[in-house]
This record gives C-alpha cells, structure tokens and sequence, in this order.
C-alpha cells in the first residue's frame, strides 16, 4: 500500500467521518444516556461510545475492505499483530468528561501499517481543534502547522498526570511535581496529548493506557518532537496496556531519570 498517494483521500475521508462523528455526539446532550459500568464505577460506557466506533467501522470497510480495525468498545477485529493496515480507533476518550462535564473528551482515529504509524488524528470536539499528522509531513491543529517543540528543562514546564497514576503513585507525582512548574490533571489521554503537542504542557505522565489511548497521540507527537515511550523508558507495544509518558526530550530525559531514581530508593 502506498500511504503518500493514498494520504489524500484517506485524509479527506476520515476528517468527513470525525466531524460527522462529533455531531452524533453533540445531539445526545439533549437525550438520557445509556450508561454502563465497564472496570469499575470511573471506567463506563455509553450507548454512543458504541455507535461511533460502529460509525466509524461501517465506513472504514466500505471504503477500505480487508484492513483491520482495533476499537476501544470491541466492534472491530481480533488484533493479535499489527502485520498490515490497522486502525486504532477510540470512538470517545475522556468517556467520564463526556458524561459528567459534555466538555474535554475527543474522537481519536489512527492508522499504522506493519506496527509503524502513518496517520493519527485527534478532535477535541467541544474546541473544535482537529489534530492530525501524517508521518514525515508535519502535525497540524486545524490547518495551522504546529511548530517543532520547544526543548526546555522539566522546571520551565507544566505536566499533566493521570488519576490513576496520581492516585497509585503519589510519591511519583509529588517528585514530578517539584521538579517542573506545576501538575494538571484533565482525564482523557487524547486532550493531555494534544496539549502536549501544543506546548501548553511539556509532558504527559500515565499509569495504564490502552492502545486506542495512545496511537493516534503518538503519531501527531512524534511529528513535532516529542518522545514517546513507557514509563520506563521502553517502546511503547500497541497490543498491550502501557504505563506511558509523552514529553519534549529534555523532559522526557529528567522524568525517566527521576523515576529511575525513585524506583532505586
């Protein structure tokens, strides 16, 4: 498959699909959700988690039979490898923000070919920021080019942390925290990243996150400079559930020294 002649179509098709998407969604604010417990009482749900990603699956093998799909909510297919053109798909990250505050949830769609990735796209629909990159072309919020990060030192900028790392891990956090300027916590991987991207924080801590949490993220942070990897400084396997960290380099370098240094003590 040649992803440069293909990028355009794809591209045009997939942000159709994302804004179609968000509408769907923006209408269930005047209707009573269906929702369920998955996890535990903080991991739900919603009838309209389902739809979209049935939404986006329906489209996906119209246009594209044979490539596999890997959908939060479990409509697609049995991703056991990442051998070929895989989407990655959460229909809506930040499911609790969705319920709770209609506000800091997005749409992430991404597609890797052969375990590499090719195309991500996040959609914070309540700011109606699109970001999406594809590989080697540069990321983009909107139709705006984001710049090549700035590299500064973990104490020049704000980090964002998970609940469930702020909650298992608080003495990590309060390192984490003293040694940049300050921690924020929003609740969907999607937006955290984005903001990431954006250098409104300069990095992204997280206990446990799935596949369709981080592919369409990583690909849009690798384009601007940032790195990408476990908590421990590993690849991040999308087959699996990773503790993560996406961070301008100089961070990444001090956040991966000062766990280091904490799981020693």
């Amino acid at each position: 498959m040649n992803f440069l002649n293909q990028f355009i179509e794809r591209d045009q098709l997939i942000k159709e699909w994302i804004y179609d998407a968000a509408k769907t969604i923006k209408t269930s604010f005047n209707v009573e959700l269906d929702i369920q417990q998955k996890s535990n009482r903080n991991d739900l749900v919603t009838n309209m988690d389902k739809a979209i990603e049935k939404l986006f699956i329906e489209k996906i093998q119209q246009y594209f039979p044979g490539e596999r799909i890997l959908g939060e909510e479990g409509f697609g297919d049995d991703v056991q490898n990442l051998d070929g053109v895989v989407w990655i798909i959460d229909p809506i990250d930040g499911t609790l923000n969705f319920i709770k505050q209609q506000s800091d949830f997005a749409i992430m769609v991404a597609i890797y070919e052969n375990g590499k990735g090719q195309m991500g796209y996040i959609y914070d629909v309540m700011q109606d920021k699109l970001y999406s990159a594809q590989k080697g072309s540069g990321a983009y919020c909107n139709q705006t080019l984001i710049p090549v990060v700035d590299d500064k030192p973990l104490k020049e900028g704000l980090v964002a942390i998970s609940s469930a790392l702020m909650s298992k891990e608080e003495g990590l956090a309060r390192i984490v925290g003293r040694a940049s300027s300050g921690v924020r916590l929003i609740g969907s991987a999607g937006i955290e990243t984005a903001h990431v991207v954006s250098g409104r924080l300069i990095g992204y801590l997280a206990a446990s996150l799935a596949p369709w949490d981080i592919a369409a993220g990583k690909v849009i942070a690798e384009e601007v400079g940032l790195v990408y990897t476990k908590l421990n400084g590993d690849s991040i396997d999308l087959l699996k559930k990773n503790a993560s960290l996406v961070a301008a380099p100089l961070a990444h370098k001090e956040i991966i020294s000062l766990l280091s240094a904490e799981n020693k003590v």
